[in-house]
């Protein structure tokens, strides 16, 4: 799905913030921010035909571009402000990139974080120094309760993307692509709230006009694409999707007047894809990188004949946690047809069971797991059914698999 943002915002209204803040914002993270690494992708370029680098921001400190925009948001507030302390919410990499940043300059952070947050997250926030306290169940009631927590004790609440300082400071990625990448024609980035790609959009449009940027949304948390259509930040009624770093309902209104300007198409990936780049990156690019820092990947595999190149894909972060990457993973092998799930029938008598894993294994099928049921209602009194999950090396490996079991004289269910 896309949706061409520039035919539904209103050019003739400027964005309220200019280049210079941007390169004001990396003038304050010099000696903060890293500059990070632009890798080639020979894969990626070969599948669109043109070459591909990625923008690593996973390997950013804190594993992610927050801290940009998080420093520069904190540094420029007056002395007044800063003892009053910040408080912030977030599951993850917001919350690691204000710890850091409230940190550096010597400034008191409170973070709310959902009580379901992942383990590695929480422990490292806290090692950036962070007070943690865990509170509901999904971010929206953590984000409650860190509003009300500072308007309770005066700490500054320090917004994720949804501020003129923090779309600065995440602008600054912006200015690294062009100088790492001068012939650059397509920029792709993810977008959740919208504070990345404003940035991003505003440093490259600013200088180069001729480059496209493009923003990736998931299916299932895809709030620009109705926003964009109606001229202003609509809410979702519901978001669901892995890639829990660009799960936001809403647009901010400052990035959505930015993105509404100068972002040219926002697309959306599914889940599938999602985990498919996931998967691409940790195997071709020996990348750890979180599905949401995937999905610019991923909307390069899913209409690679789209993008003109050279391209630049965002990588917005690495903080991903172990178990949701053992499942992604999982999910991603699935959807490259790296796994086959399947159901069929046996005469129940001895032997039956290992005669079939004898017909997988010639046919170089690894069996992960077997399930063997004889008593149930559907069956009849000499049958069983056996339920297999196995391991493939694709989809062709696949069909080969379900053929040899059909000559077999095998009834399949995949």
């Amino acid at each position: 799905m896309v949706a061409s943002s520039a035919q539904h915002a209103g050019r003739d209204d400027a964005p309220a913030l200019t280049l210079d803040d941007v390169r004001a914002a990396q003038k304050t993270l010099s000696g903060v921010a890293r500059m990070t690494a632009l890798e080639g992708s020979r894969h990626l370029s070969e599948l669109i035909g043109s070459p591909v680098h990625l923008k690593c921001e996973n390997l950013q400190r804190t594993g992610s571009f927050k801290v940009r925009g998080a420093y520069v948001r904190i540094a420029a507030m007056p002395p007044e402000e800063r003892a009053r302390g910040v408080v912030a919410a977030s599951a993850g990499n917001h919350a690691q990139g204000v710890a850091l940043a409230a940190s550096l300059l010597g400034v008191r952070s409170t973070v709310f974080m959902p009580v379901g947050a992942a383990l590695p997250k929480v422990a490292a926030t806290r090692d950036y120094g962070a007070r943690v306290r865990l509170h509901g169940q999904v971010v929206d009631e953590t984000l409650r309760a860190a509003q009300e927590y500072a308007a309770e004790t005066g700490a500054v609440f320090i917004h994720p993307f949804d501020h003129p300082d923090i779309v600065a400071g995440q602008g600054t990625v912006g200015l690294e692509v062009l100088e790492q990448c001068p012939e650059v024609r397509t920029v792709v980035v993810g977008i959740g709230g919208g504070g990345l790609a404003a940035g991003l959009a505003l440093a490259v449009k600013s200088l180069r006009p001729d480059v496209r940027v493009i923003g990736v949304q998931a299916e299932g948390a895809a709030a620009y694409p109705p926003s964009l259509a109606a001229g202003r930040p609509v809410a979702l009624e519901s978001v669901s999707t892995m890639a829990d770093g660009i799960m936001v309902g809403r647009p901010g209104d400052v990035p959505f007047k930015i993105i509404g300007e100068l972002v040219d198409e926002v697309r959306t990936v599914s889940e599938d894809a999602l985990s498919s780049a996931l998967l691409l990156c940790l195997e071709r690019a020996k990348l750890v990188v979180e599905p949401a820092g995937a999905s610019p990947v991923a909307a390069l595999l899913s209409a690679p004949e789209s993008f003109e190149g050279p391209v630049v894909a965002v990588l917005s972060g690495g903080n991903v946690d172990p178990l949701v990457l053992q499942r992604t993973l999982r999910h991603g092998m699935a959807a490259a047809g790296r796994y086959l799930s399947l159901r069929l029938r046996l005469t129940d008598r001895p032997g039956a069971l290992a005669a079939l894993l004898g017909e997988l294994s010639v046919s170089d099928a690894n069996v992960l797991d077997v399930s063997h049921v004889r008593t149930d209602p559907r069956l009849g009194l000499t049958e069983a059914e056996v339920e297999l999950h196995l391991e493939t090396k694709g989809p062709q490996h696949c069909a080969e698999v379900k053929a040899s079991l059909l000559r077999a004289g095998y009834t399949v269910t995949v």
